[in-house]
C-alpha cells in the first residue's frame, strides 16, 4: 500500500477518535436539560385505600410556610354549578373536575382548567360538556355513554368532583374543615401550574380509590 494512502487513512481514524471525544466532551459539559415533565399528583394513586389518602392529604397540610400552594379539594357528595363558589374557601379557583356518576358503569372525569373569576367556575360543566362532544367515543357503548354525560353536564347536574385552587397552608387547613369537603390535599409551594396530574378522589369511593365493575345499563339520559 503506497505511503501516501496508509496516512490517509491514520489520518481519517484519528480524526474520527478526536470528534468522538469532542462530543463526549460537550456532552459531559452542557447535559440535557429536563423535560419538564413533572410526576407531580394531586388525588388518590389507583388502588390507593382511600383512608392512607386521607392522612396523606392531611399531612400535606402540616407547615408554618406562608408560600401559596396548588391544592386539590376532594367532597364528600358531588355539586352542582353553582355550589363551586361556596366550597373554594374563597381562594382562587385554578380547574374544577366533573363527573357524572352512573352505578356500575365507568364515566369520564372531565377537567377544565379555568382563568380567574367564579363565573367560569360555574360555567366549567358546560365546558366540561363541550370537551366530551370534542372526542371521538371508539364503539358504541362509549358513545351513549357520552351522550348521557353531556346531557347532564348541561342540565347543570350535582357533577363536580373536585377543584383545584391556589393558596396558603393556612388557609387550606381552613378549608378543610368546612362542612361538604372530604379532603384537601396540597402539593409543595414550588409546583409548576399546568404540570403535575389531577386525580380527584370521587365521592363513591369509600374504601379504595378504584373504579367498580363497568357492566351496567346505561339510561337513556
Amino acid at each position: 500500500m503506497p505511503d501516501s494512502m496508509l496516512l490517509r487513512r491514520i489520518a481519517i481514524a484519528v480524526a474520527a477518535v478526536g470528534f468522538a471525544v469532542l462530543i463526549v466532551l460537550l456532552g459531559a459539559l452542557n447535559p440535557p436539560r429536563p423535560s419538564g415533565i413533572s410526576t407531580d399528583r394531586l388525588g388518590p394513586e389507583r388502588g390507593e385505600p382511600v383512608a392512607d389518602y386521607l392522612v396523606r392529604a392531611r399531612d400535606s397540610l402540616s407547615g408554618p410556610d406562608t408560600s401559596d400552594h396548588w391544592a386539590l379539594v376532594s367532597f364528600t357528595a358531588p355539586l352542582t354549578p353553582n355550589q363551586i363558589p361556596a366550597h373554594s374557601g374563597g381562594l382562587r379557583i385554578a380547574a374544577a373536575s366533573h363527573h357524572v356518576s352512573i352505578p356500575r358503569v365507568h364515566t369520564p372525569i372531565v377537567t377544565v382548567q379555568l382563568p380567574a373569576g367564579n363565573s367560569v367556575a360555574v360555567a366549567s360543566a358546560d365546558n366540561a360538556a363541550w370537551q366530551l362532544l370534542a372526542e371521538h367515543p371508539a364503539d358504541e357503548r362509549t358513545s351513549r355513554i357520552t351522550a348521557v354525560s353531556v346531557a347532564r353536564l348541561r342540565a347543570g347536574c350535582a357533577c363536580t368532583v373536585g377543584l383545584v385552587v391556589r393558596g396558603r397552608l393556612s388557609e387550606l387547613r381552613n378549608l378543610a374543615a368546612q362542612n361538604g369537603i372530604r379532603a384537601v390535599q396540597a402539593l409543595p409551594a414550588d409546583a409548576v401550574a399546568t404540570s403535575f396530574a389531577i386525580v380527584p378522589l370521587l365521592p363513591e369511593y369509600e374504601d379504595i380509590a378504584l373504579p367498580g365493575p363497568d357492566d351496567g345499563a346505561i339510561p337513556d339520559q
